[in-house]
């Protein structure tokens, strides 16, 4: 998936605050679905509505294991998301003292 579009999708997908549970559940270990629908109280095709874009997204990835798929977190995109996040924040806060910059020189040119 093309840098652009899977940051696009990882930011969508932890848009919604039952999927960022979902991982923070999925940080501590591998859970097959029905653990999840246990831990959350909701429906089996709500739980697995969310997993679908968590996966598509590439946060989770499903192990078969005899009967169980379990799912769990892919931290790859996390990274992606975190390093992207912290270079507009080194970014930002250069533009932001460039501009205390420009306002501290103007307030000496005002007292001149």
């Amino acid at each position: 998936m093309h840098s652009t579009k899977r940051l696009d999708s990882t930011f969508a997908a932890l848009a919604d605050p039952t999927r960022r549970a979902i991982l923070g559940r999925l940080a501590r270990g591998e859970k097959t679905v029905t653990a999840l629908v246990r831990s959350f109280r909701m429906s089996q095709p709500a739980i697995s509505q969310h997993l679908k874009v968590l996966e598509n997204a590439g946060l989770i990835s499903t192990t078969v294991r005899a009967q169980e798929r379990p799912r769990r977190l892919e931290t790859r995109p996390l990274m992606e998301a975190t390093d992207w996040i912290e270079r507009n924040r080194k970014l930002w806060e250069g533009k932001y003292k460039q501009l205390d910059r420009l306002l501290e020189e103007l307030k000496l040119e005002e007292t001149k």
